[in-house]
């Protein structure tokens, strides 16, 4: 089916989710990355092999706007944002149908930066009832996720000195208990931490004050300690979480764009980003009272734009740029396989042992394979229907037995159920 309306839905639909609640279960998607925000889905009872042309659609919605945020899902909702001409929104969706359930206002629409990509980079954070978005501009709203309705507001650059990137704001809320950490960057400090139900400020990293990019705060344990993990144009970095104080940092120099997500495990940090940055990783380890990085490897194996890596096992997979979808082992750096002629540039997510990448160009192509040192093994493709001219860059994501697929105004849902 297709569905291109932009109701706002106070109507019968929302008065039952009001009655109802959203509440959150073991095969939501409730954020950017997933549930631990490492772009890995552990759903079981998966297709391990595609039929030809995919797998069947179950339906299709158009209308969400532009921008290349992907979609967060609870329950029987998908939460994501998209903009039109007036302004950038937060749009809720029927997981059934497609259809919209309410629309709420973010910000304003544009395109910072050069090249022309309108609209919210950031996928919604679900968490206890409220939806936490930030626009390219740096507004950050919270929402109840039953409504739509507005319970409070921060602007990035007025409220926390915060120093809008070239290509606008990108990081995804982390939610943490009673917290919700952002990256505002400049010289006030880098990261905040808001209370998650008033906004009000709980504290700001005054020693930490780099500028921001687009990379997405994470949740770490280092060294038996807990922390929030951050990847800077300047530096990685670990954070207290209940006071925002330093506890460690390391140099590490991005170009241009730092957009991946850092990976961590255990005592280790991996992160990557483009323009020939490379990857590298870092040890945490206990030195006295304090904590330490140790650079373990620095090479140029995985270099990835915006697709992101993820982790299974002991090895990492990803694409690199000018050296294609790459398997990586975590521990060493040593390159397993390099494959460039089966799919060009784009997003992984992994699926239990297997991977679906997202070919960002030309038909959007998606591909599974297996998750192996092993060596490239395809496991079915198909390209994406309702394609759109613009990169596909939102990431694809697997909630209850169904894959999403975002493309600027549409949304694209798959059932990729074992039957």
């Amino acid at each position: 089916m297709k569905n291109g309306s932009r109701m706002v839905g106070f109507g019968i639909g929302v008065a039952l989710l009001l009655a109802l609640g959203v509440s959150s279960r073991a095969a939501d998607w409730p954020q950017w990355r997933g549930p631990n925000r490492d772009g890995v889905c552990t759903e079981t009872g998966l297709l391990q092999s595609w039929p030809s042309g995919g797998p069947k659609m179950v339906w299709t919605t158009t209308g969400l706007g532009a921008g290349y945020s992907t979609v967060s899902v609870v329950g029987d909702r998908i939460f994501t944002s998209g903009e039109t001409a007036s302004s950038s929104s937060v749009i809720c969706l029927d997981a059934r149908t497609g259809k919209q359930v309410w629309t709420a206002k973010l910000g304003k629409p544009g395109a910072p930066g050069w090249g022309g990509f309108a609209g919210p980079r950031a996928t919604p954070t679900y968490d206890d009832g409220r939806l936490y978005t930030v626009d390219q501009w740096g507004s950050l709203v919270c929402h109840d996720a039953a409504s739509g309705k507005e319970i409070w507001r921060k602007e990035y650059t007025m409220d926390f000195g915060g120093n809008r990137p070239e290509w606008g704001f990108s990081e995804s809320p982390l939610v943490d208990g009673q917290k919700v950490i952002v990256t505002p960057g400049g010289p006030k400090g880098a990261i905040v931490a808001l209370n998650k139900k008033t906004g009000a400020v709980l504290w700001q990293s005054r020693e930490f004050t780099d500028p921001a990019h687009y990379s997405s705060i994470v949740i770490a344990a280092h060294a038996g300690t807990k922390q929030y993990v951050q990847l800077t144009p300047a530096h990685v970095a670990g954070f207290d979480p209940e006071k925002g104080s330093l506890l460690w940092q390391a140099p590490r120099v991005g170009r241009t764009a730092v957009i991946p997500t850092p990976v961590c495990d255990g005592d280790f940090v991996f992160v990557t980003s483009g323009y020939g940055a490379g990857c590298n990783l870092f040890k945490v380890s206990r030195e006295g009272q304090s904590l330490k990085a140790t650079e373990v490897y620095a090479n140029k194996n995985i270099v990835n734009h915006h697709g992101g890596v993820v982790k299974v096992d002991k090895y990492i997979y990803g694409h690199s740029d000018g050296k294609g979808w790459t398997c990586l082992d975590f521990e060493s750096g040593e390159v397993k396989w390099q494959e460039k002629s089966n799919l060009g540039k784009g997003a992984v997510l992994a699926v239990g042992k297997q991977l679906i990448l997202r070919q960002e160009d030309k038909a959007g192509t998606l591909v599974l394979i297996d998750a192996t040192p092993d060596g490239w093994k395809e496991h079915g493709r198909f390209d994406q229907p309702e394609r759109s001219k613009k990169n596909s860059w939102p990431h694809p994501v697997v909630a209850d037995g169904k894959l999403y697929i975002r493309d600027q105004e549409v949304l694209l849902c798959f059932d990729v159920k074992a039957k």
